[in-house]
């Protein structure tokens, strides 16, 4: 019997079967709980021939977790129900399988197998983050007692696609070829960095002393964000002329049709979203502070304001200030290396 004190109670440490049976450890309040503990064990397993398991398997399958996920975290969320018919269309994807005995093997074929049927490495690594979330909630909160056993396969590597934004040139020719409501969102998301759907949902009641003010966002955060007299005065102007507290009718089709008559190709699946990277990207060249960003754009993960960073002129000169030959002390002789 391995029975020692410790700082946090007295520490039970023993094998039954031999040397090579299965390990028991447990730490208890009192000596003699610890001594009742291990002689339980051994009596258990001398009337079964077998080791004696505290807890039983956990044999509820994933779809059972998926529901007690959305029980107690999933009712939670904004998008609930676009949540949950992912992670239905992943249970089945997978087969079902006992959540407890799901192994990274398996997820490692489920991924393969995505991948091989054209899905974009983001799509992948969404339904990674999804059921990640739900092994992680439950255990948090107690409902299960294992770690999340696709933890150690990880996201997919991938290339960050282009983000393309438009030049003040081209900024001028999308204008000038939209009109009325469709232009006036086109100039509220490039003066904002706001999302087409956050612009082109807007009301009066939300602009108010010069700034817009995003509620429906995506991250559930509110922001408000300034904007110059003069646009502020014309979606005041139109919100007068509308008479009604919606500011706006659906203009999305209104845009790629303009964006088509203007000639701008953009890379695949970028359409009104230019307008936001274009307001991010201009902001950063322009010399916006990269924290500044972060709140403007509504981003919870500063790494994802961080795409912008590299067009900072301060990130230009600090390559030349110091990198290893201007700031580690070398002088290079130019006309001579030349």
């Amino acid at each position: 019997m391995s029975i020692k004190q410790t700082p946090e109670g007295w520490k039970v440490d023993f094998r039954v079967g031999g040397k090579t049976g299965k390990r028991y450890r447990k730490t208890c309040k009192t000596k003699s709980e610890a001594e009742r503990y291990q002689k339980f064990v051994e009596a258990q397993f001398i009337a079964n021939g077998r080791p004696w398991n505290e807890k039983p398997k956990d044999s509820r399958l994933l779809s059972e977790l998926v529901e007690l996920w959305s029980k107690h975290f999933g009712i939670k969320l904004k998008k609930h129900h676009a949540r949950r018919l992912k992670l239905d269309q992943i249970v089945l994807a997978l087969g079902d399988p006992i959540a407890a005995q799901l192994t990274p093997k398996q997820w490692s074929e489920y991924v393969a197998g995505r991948i091989a049927d054209g899905r974009k490495p983001a799509t992948v690594n969404e339904a990674f983050l999804f059921l990640g979330a739900v092994y992680n909630g439950l255990q948090k909160i107690g409902v299960i007692d294992y770690n999340n056993p696709i933890k150690s396969v990880g996201k997919v590597k991938h290339r960050q696609t282009e983000m393309a934004f438009l030049s003040n040139e081209q900024i001028e020719t999308l204008l000038n070829v939209l009109t009325g409501e469709c232009r006036l969102i086109t100039e509220i998301c490039l003066s904002t960095g706001a999302r087409w759907g956050e612009a082109n949902g807007l009301t009066a009641s939300r602009v108010q002393n010069n700034k817009v003010t995003y509620t429906d966002t995506k991250n559930g955060k509110n922001r408000s964000i300034p904007i110059v007299p003069e646009l502020y005065r014309r979606i005041k102007a139109h919100a007068k002329k509308v008479g009604k507290n919606q500011l706006f009718e659906p203009q999305m089709d209104a845009f790629y049709e303009g964006l088509l008559l203007s000639g701008i190709e953009l890379p695949k699946g970028q359409k009104t979203h230019v307008l936001r990277h274009t307001f991010a990207s201009h902001f950063m060249i322009n010399g916006g502070n990269i924290l500044s960003l972060q709140k403007i754009l509504g981003h919870s993960d500063i790494s994802m304001t961080m795409r912008y960073a590299h067009l900072s002129p301060d990130h230009l000169i600090d390559a030349t200030q110091y990198n290893p030959l201007a700031f580690g002390g070398h002088k290079v002789d130019i006309k001579k290396a030349g």
